[in-house]
């Protein structure tokens, strides 16, 4: 495929068209007439010799090329805009400007909140946006990471692609402060026993992962999607979680929670954030890591995770 020979608006109608299954719609979304338009999903239909969208009574359905190219033509729009807004140099003090990035509930909690005040000294004009990652990030990170700024995961999920080492964190235990079971330490009796409230997502589900190597197979009555639900599953219950340190230290404060060590030696979370080769030159991103990488430092330097 020779690319000088597209003509890369048609991306841009292509995902209008996609998206909106409407010829009028997607013209107005993009700014061109009903009959410019049509003439894009004319050729649009030549390029791809299929008809993208086929009329089922009064509406349009995608077909099924259509729909497979529906996120693809998003993602390469966003791609595109990413690319053409490049800088070659950038002046936090005066740039508007905002940055994306995936994180758990844990990854901005603890060190999205530090980098938002960093920036919020530095950079007045810029904007911070945090999105939940879909589990499907880890199959398509690099294709996904293409149309973000940067994705806040440990290490030991992903690999392949550059990062910026951020902070270690260690996990500990969680149970209620009248748990009627459990006393001053927890046994690995205990955590093969009491049900388990967990974090759910199967690429960060610590509990799991690192039981198992011990023959243990938690019995999970609760699964939440973000951790800091963790503490409030876990007080008046039974129940056992496991959490990090510098969220452990905030869920006393808000749960009748006690936090334990662990009885094994569990592996530390460390945590970096992610990003793609695209944004290797770009100014406005090269300013975002350094940036990062000191906050990392100054969470590293303070033991208890309060920035």
């Amino acid at each position: 495929m020779n690319l000088s020979r597209l003509d890369l608006n048609l991306v841009v109608a292509l995902r209008a068209l996609l998206e909106e299954r409407n010829v009028t719609r997607a013209g107005e979304r993009v700014g061109l007439s009903q009959p410019a338009m049509s003439a894009a999903l004319s050729r649009l239909r030549r390029h791809f010799d299929d008809d993208l969208l086929a009329r089922t009574g009064n509406a349009y359905e995608l077909t099924p090329l259509g729909t497979a190219l529906r996120d693809r033509s998003a993602t390469a729009c966003d791609l595109l805009e990413r690319v053409f807004s490049s800088q070659a140099d950038f002046d936090p003090a005066a740039e508007t400007r905002e940055f994306t990035l995936l994180a758990s509930d844990y990854g901005a909690a603890v060190f999205g909140a530090a980098l938002a005040r960093a920036l919020h000294r530095e950079a007045p004009g810029v904007r911070l946006a945090f999105q939940h990652p879909a589990p499907s990030v880890v199959e398509n990170t690099a294709t996904v990471l293409s149309t973000v700024d940067g994705l806040l995961m440990p290490h030991g999920v992903i690999d392949g692609l550059p990062a910026v080492d951020l902070f270690s964190d260690r996990w500990l235990c969680l149970v209620a402060d009248d748990h009627p079971e459990v006393g001053d330490e927890l046994t690995l009796d205990h955590l093969a026993r009491l049900p388990w409230a967990v974090y759910q997502r199967p690429y960060d589900a610590p509990a799991a992962r690192q039981l198992s190597m011990l023959g243990i197979s938690p019995r999970v009555e609760v699964s939440v999607q973000t951790f800091q639900l963790l503490p409030h599953m876990i007080e008046g219950t039974r129940r056992v979680a496991m959490i990090q340190e510098r969220l452990a230290r905030r869920a006393v404060r808000s749960a009748a929670v006690r936090v334990l060590p662990c009885p094994f030696e569990a592996v530390p979370v460390q945590e970096a954030m992610w990003w793609h080769p695209v944004h290797a030159q770009d100014a406005a991103h090269i300013w975002l890591r350094q940036k990062a990488a000191e906050v990392g430092a100054a969470l590293k330097a303070d033991g208890d995770g309060t920035p």
